[in-house]
């Protein structure tokens, strides 16, 4: 392949230098093949601690470990080329102190090979604290983006004029600089969404009766069929 042919990822000062530009596109994956769809679309994917709920039906993200975001992390990592990859910190892998803190995401970036890694939390991540100080603590603390989850419009326009680094809302209004959504919530995969969620595809119906016409068939002998199904060679 040529060089002029490559396609080269793109990197966390990439994102942050599309502060007030063309809106980012993110949303979640956690397998190669749904990190190949979403990687001609997407600016940034990020391997959510969701995949607690989505791939192994955990009631919270509580326990979801490092080890289990790393191995998603090198399967989206796979799949995409493009976008920019980030891996959520796990509950329990960075609160203790700020040695944790980069043990833990040395490990995953060193492991997956991921662009950069997601926290939760401001200047005081065990307190409460008020939206506009924590979005400034943040940026000014050297991250490259932060994501705003269920504010008020009003809100999350002042915090994104407020800061130097890109906003990616979820349920933060059109004022962000971008938008991010779990991907199985706007296809239709999952029972209960939130309210900021818009429901894109209805794919659980979908996959439902394909699931439903395989095992009919299975049941009546009729698949395989002859179409299905390797001949005798002959000599």
């Amino acid at each position: 392949m040529s060089t002029q042919n490559e396609i080269r990822r793109l990197t966390a000062p990439d994102i942050r230098a599309r502060k007030g530009g063309e809106p980012l596109v993110c949303l979640t994956s956690y397998h190669a093949h749904t990190a190949r769809i979403l990687d001609g679309h997407c600016d940034v994917i990020l391997v959510g601690d969701s995949l607690g709920m989505v791939m192994h039906g955990l009631e919270t993200t509580v326990p979801v470990t490092l080890d289990m975001m790393i191995l998603q992390g090198l399967a989206v990592m796979r799949g995409s080329r493009r976008a920019l990859v980030v891996v959520d910190m796990p509950f329990g892998s960075y609160e203790a102190s700020k040695e944790q803190a980069f043990m833990s995401a040395a490990r995953i970036m060193k492991e997956t090979g991921c662009g950069a890694i997601k926290v939760e939390g401001g200047r005081r991540m065990a307190e409460t604290i008020a939206f506009l100080a924590d979005a400034r603590a943040v940026a000014d603390a050297g991250a490259f983006s932060v994501v705003l989850e269920a504010i008020a419009e009003p809100l999350g326009r002042r915090i994104t004029a407020a800061v130097a680094i890109p906003t990616i809302g979820i349920g933060a209004s059109v004022a962000c600089d971008g938008q991010i959504l779990v991907l199985e919530d706007m296809l239709g995969l999952s029972p209960r969404v939130p309210k900021f969620v818009k429901r894109f595809g209805e794919l659980g119906p979908s996959i439902e009766r394909a699931v439903k016409g395989y095992a009919e068939e299975v049941r009546a002998r009729t698949f395989p069929g002859p179409d299905n199904v390797y001949p005798m060679r002959k000599k």
